[in-house]
């Protein structure tokens, strides 16, 4: 499953600014693109005032008018708004648009235009002066929103030969500007078609305000450009924003570029942005339009690098000066290229959501990248870089009461050795003392750990936010170690490494977890689920003891349709019990990651051979093969039927 932007074009009709064919953009300013250059024609700025009735005084704003403007000409319309500390002359002493903006339309890139640099601080004494971050001050920027609508546009199109329909007018600024532009263009769709928020700052309305009819929005907006420095502390302003519109499968562009919150930054910001104002836009091809991508949220702390580019391409770099040969190892293998400084790089093709294990393969040696977490995955320690993806929500990090995961350690009879497990307690186990809870003991897949749920498989987060939703009931979740020695994973799988489990879990986890914790007791009380080989654990322990287990689930796994040694047992018992079954389960749950999951055709084979036998079971299938975001989903669905 890809995760590009999987948008139709929009319809992008001819409009009455005229036809101006797509062009090919550069994903960056070149050299010199805010000095002036000779013999180049000029555009030219001009100072006005205009009556805001929403103010009660007289206003200022400055008019960039391109080379060659005709007042027999009808031009559309930029409104270009400053930051918190600035005016209307702010980007003409820090940003010089008019230079900017000359040299692309001597290159041919731009549409004739006019652009409005007003005073955004609706105010009677709009000077930046005294506290900037006065109430009275911040109160005023939010007021503009009136004064552009009522005052100052209506003057524009009185006064200058401009086009009069939302399609002929852009709204864009930066900082405080920028926050603007977002919340006032996002909120008058029926005004701007074109909006941009250059490094948004805090004033930036929360994503589900700025854009509360999603529908609207795909249809009405022609741009929607977000922006920012990758080392401005306003980032994750614009990167919630982003999240927000990819989630929604909102058509954007999602800029990110080495700088601060500066000039230097906002500049490019005009230079790339202006240069699609007006003309038709291709929207399968937004996501290509950034310099850097966000540091991935796998990264080891301030590592930039992996990065993740907005269609979910991912960006790898190493210094490594002595090496000869490198190669990344993502299930596929990449080369990565290397510059004169000793430098590797690599940019994948777009990768699925979920969690990806990979390597770097320096000179032949497979190693840990040292700027990501490392994960006990494919049987040893590997790195892993988490993709976005939607739909994931559920999964999130949110400010709701969170439980916690604790580690115990403990010797195993059964495998006459020390081992451990992790168990997630809900949000107030400690304080409620009185409470008892039930119990999901949670499995995990060949070549992982007891670590693979509480790390790879986010269940605390995911356990945290139904039971805030109240879509799930407190439970303790008890994550086990299903690796009992032997060679291993599906390898090692037959009758005698299934029984030393179930004998490990009744023996030993079963009687440490209820006595250890305020754990309810009974069948009714105790759940148990697993993935793929966990999954095979959960058939045959649960299946065998529905006596201990109300509830199964069996996550991308089945018994083996090629291996009737082990197989053909099991379904022998499941006829001569069938009635015990149904009737002591409350529910046998089947899942699977579709038809690229590899236990698919297992699991397949195992329903209908189910169904032949009358074992009753509720199957649900969600797309993604056999990866995490699959698993993520099936503990999702499952722990809201619990208990």
């Amino acid at each position: 499953m890809r995760n590009a932007f999987s948008i139709l074009l929009l319809a992008v009709a001819a409009m009455s600014i005229g036809t101006v064919s797509a062009q090919k953009i550069a994903l960056e300013a070149p050299k010199g693109f805010d000095q002036p250059t000779a013999g180049n024609a000029t555009g030219r700025i001009d100072s006005i005032r205009y009556a805001s009735k929403t103010v009660g005084t007289v206003r200022k704003a400055l008019v960039y008018t391109p080379p060659g403007y005709s007042k027999k000409q009808k031009y559309p319309v930029l409104y270009l708004l400053h930051g918190i500390g600035g005016d209307e002359k702010e980007w003409l002493k820090g940003g010089r648009p008019q230079v900017i903006l000359d040299n692309l339309y001597a290159a041919g890139k731009l549409k004739p235009m006019l652009v409005v640099m007003p005073n955004g601080r609706a105010m009677p004494d709009d000077r930046a002066v005294g506290n900037i971050y006065g109430p009275d001050k911040v109160a005023a920027f939010a007021n503009f929103e009136k004064d552009l609508l009522t005052d100052l546009i209506p003057y524009v199109e009185k006064t200058y030969p401009v086009l009069r329909n939302r399609e002929s007018r852009a709204l864009a600024g930066l900082s405080m500007g920028g926050g603007q532009s977002l919340n006032f263009g996002l909120g008058n769709l029926d005004a701007f078609a074109w909006v941009g928020g250059f490094s948004s700052a805090p004033n930036t309305k929360q994503p589900e305000q700025l854009v509360p009819d999603v529908a609207k929005a795909k249809k009405q907006l022609r741009l929607l450009w977000i922006s920012c420095g990758d080392q401005d502390g306003l980032l994750p302003i614009s990167q919630r924003t982003h999240d927000y519109l990819y989630e929604h499968r909102v058509p954007h562009v999602y800029y990110l570029e080495a700088g601060g919150h500066d000039f230097k930054v906002w500049k490019n910001g005009l230079y790339m942005f202006s240069q699609f104002l007006f003309k038709p836009v291709d929207v399968a091809a937004l996501p290509s339009y950034t310099v850097l991508g966000t540091p991935a949220a796998t990264n080891v702390r301030n590592a930039k690098y992996p990065q993740i580019l907005p269609d979910n391409r991912a960006l790898f770099r190493l210094k490594a000066p002595g090496v000869l040969q490198a190669q990344l190892d993502l299930g596929r293998k990449y080369d990565l290229v290397k510059d004169s400084t000793g430098t590797w790089t690599v940019t994948t093709d777009t990768l699925s959501r979920g969690l990806h294990y990979y390597s770097l393969v320096l000179d032949g040696l497979p190693i840990a990248d040292p700027a990501s977490d490392t994960f006990y995955g494919m049987g040893r320690m590997a790195s892993g870089i988490e993709i976005p993806g939607r739909g994931t929500s559920f999964y999130a990090l949110k400010d709701v009461p969170h439980g916690e995961v604790r580690e115990r350690r403990f010797f195993s009879k059964v495998t006459n050795s020390w081992r451990r497990f992790f168990v997630y307690t809900p949000p107030g186990y400690d304080a409620n003392t009185a409470a008892r809870y039930p119990v999901l003991y949670l499995l995990h897949g060949g070549g992982e750990d007891e670590t693979g749920w509480a790390k790879q498989g986010k269940a605390d987060l995911i356990l945290d936010n139904l039971i805030a939703e109240k879509k799930a009931k407190p439970m303790l979740v008890v994550m086990l170690d299903g690796n009992l020695g032997g060679p291993g994973g599906l390898a090692g799988f037959n009758e005698g490494t299934l029984q030393r489990f179930e004998n490990e879990l009744k023996q030993t986890v079963l009687p440490l977890v209820e006595s250890s914790y305020r754990a309810a007791a009974g069948a009714p009380n105790r759940a148990l689920a697993g993935l793929s080989m966990g999954g095979l654990q959960t058939l045959y322990a649960g299946l065998k003891n529905t006596d201990l287990f109300a509830a199964l689930g069996v996550f991308s796994s089945g018994f083996f349709a090629n291996n009737p040694a082990l197989s053909d047992p099991q379904y022998a018992f499941m006829k001569a019990n069938a009635g015990t079954i149904n009737t002591n389960l409350k529910q046998l749950w089947l899942s699977m990651g579709g038809p690229a999951d590899i236990a698919y055709a297992n699991n397949k084979a195992m329903r209908a051979r189910m169904d032949e036998l009358g074992i009753k079971y509720v199957y649900s299938e969600y797309p993604g093969g056999h990866t995490w975001p699959v698993w993520r989903h099936d503990l999702y669905l499952f722990a809201q039927g619990l208990f």
